[in-house]
């Protein structure tokens, strides 16, 4: 059975709308079923950056300190719904600590690979699959090797700054653009191909097309439909077990308008789910 770990985290967003993201996780959370539901009660300070190159950075750690406890206390698969990207980073540990051989798609519209040194925003979301790979600031970041380069797959970006660029190839993770994406077999044969036994999905909804989801704080455009995205997710779950999942990013106008994008949302989270 899955769960549901709902982290209304808004302090890695470098978003004018971050604290809307809180609006959109309990947006979300108003459909998932109570029962198998937990809702993190996250620190509304923003937090100090404690010399490093992470905005926030004192409560980002908490929140990963708090999303470790609640995962701890589970054995089932958890969809973690965000909130801003940063929420995945203790998910995908929790994961690869059961499943050594895990992959990690990552289906946003930005690769989310910039460093503490490199990034423009000093916004953590923009750090997140970096410090996956081992390298971020103090607390906010797995071992080196708990995820190997070679079973990361970033789907659907299609906006990068010049340090991403450089990182993808000296990391040696695996890019497939929007294009690619519409065949679904092309994604599977990759991950197929990277000798990995079970999944790790992450969804930042702006991996989807403007025109799919109107809260959506970093639109980029020629992005995936909501009916692409889930056939791909549908199609790597028939593959290989998904052992963890997460959806971050929805980022409403305003309080009152949070429902109007759920019926595309509640798609995406029945496919991961």
């Amino acid at each position: 059975m899955t769960r549901y770990l709902v982290v209304p985290q808004w302090q890695g967003s470098p978003s004018s709308r971050a604290m809307q993201l809180i609006d959109g996780a309990h947006a979300i959370a108003g459909d998932l079923p109570r029962s198998a539901t937990t809702t993190l009660d996250v620190p509304m300070e923003a937090g100090d950056a404690l010399g490093t190159g992470v905005h926030r950075l004192s409560s980002l750690q908490r929140v990963r300190e708090l999303i470790a406890g609640a995962l701890d206390s589970s054995d089932d698969p958890v969809l973690t719904v965000g909130g801003d990207c940063g929420v995945a980073l203790e998910p995908i540990a929790h994961a690869a600590r059961r499943t050594p051989a895990l992959a990690v798609v990552w289906m946003d519209a930005h690769p989310d690979l910039n460093s503490p040194d490199t990034s423009p925003s000093g916004a953590f979301a923009g750090m997140v699959l970096r410090a996956v790979l081992g390298e971020g600031a103090p607390g906010l970041a797995l071992t080196a090797g708990t995820v190997a380069p070679d079973r990361v797959f970033v789907v659907g970006a299609r906006s990068y700054d010049e340090a991403e660029i450089e990182a993808v190839s000296a990391l040696g993770v695996t890019i497939l653009d929007v294009a690619a994406l519409r065949d679904a077999d092309a994604l599977v044969a990759a991950v197929r191909a990277s000798g990995a036994e079970a999944l790790y999905i992450h969804v930042d909804v702006d991996v989807l097309d403007p025109a799919e989801l109107a809260g959506n704080a970093h639109p980029e455009p020629f992005g995936l439909t909501v009916s692409e995205l889930t056939a791909a997710i549908s199609a790597l779950r028939a593959e290989l077990p998904l052992t963890g999942a997460s959806l971050a990013g929805y980022s409403p106008a305003s309080a009152a308008s949070a429902t109007d994008d759920l019926g595309a949302i509640l798609r995406v989270v029945g496919a991961l789910a």
